[in-house]
């Protein structure tokens, strides 16, 4: 996924394209005011009909069960707080990456936000970084095609099973 401090941040931007339920979920006490007891409403009327690019993928059965977990007394704690955190830790990721770049081999897979992932990585990596396109697919790519994320994550495994194998010789 993308990283605040590098653009993340700017989805929330509604003069300039950005969505405005990442702004609802930011905002203090918001979510639990609009959305507790709406859960079915905005997961399965909105957030998974919009955001996935593939029919039928996530099932009635999906949506239970994140309706469920998310009405729980603090359900939405979770999403609140990655939304809250994007809009508030931006420079010191920044920073932080800045200093010290990621040293391990780095897979970016995007799906629905297409290279975005990719440049992200590629600004906080000291390596190469390894890009996968799952073409056809939203913003759910687990959900989507668990199948093509599982290949590809496992090529990315088998190749650095193979380079680590390759470099003790």
């Amino acid at each position: 996924m993308g990283l605040p401090g590098f653009g993340l941040e700017m989805l929330a931007d509604v003069t300039h394209g950005g969505t405005w339920y990442i702004g609802v979920l930011a905002a203090p006490n918001i979510p639990e005011m609009l959305l507790s007891g709406r859960e079915r409403e905005f997961l399965g009327q909105f957030v998974f009909p919009t955001m996935s690019a593939t029919p039928r993928a996530i099932t009635e059965a999906d949506i239970d069960e994140f309706v469920r977990t998310y009405s729980r007394p603090n359900g939405w704690r979770g999403a609140i707080g990655l939304y809250q955190s994007m809009l508030q830790e931006g420079e010191d990721i920044a920073a932080l990456a800045s200093a010290h770049k990621l040293s391990v081999p780095v897979l970016a897979i995007g799906a629905g936000g297409g290279e975005f992932t990719f440049a992200t990585m590629s600004q906080v990596a000291s390596g190469e970084v390894r890009s996968v396109s799952l073409d056809g697919v939203g913003h759910y790519a687990a959900l989507e095609a668990p199948e093509k994320v599982a290949v590809a994550l496992l090529e990315f495994f088998d190749s650095m099973d193979t380079a680590s194998l390759e470099s003790e010789k």
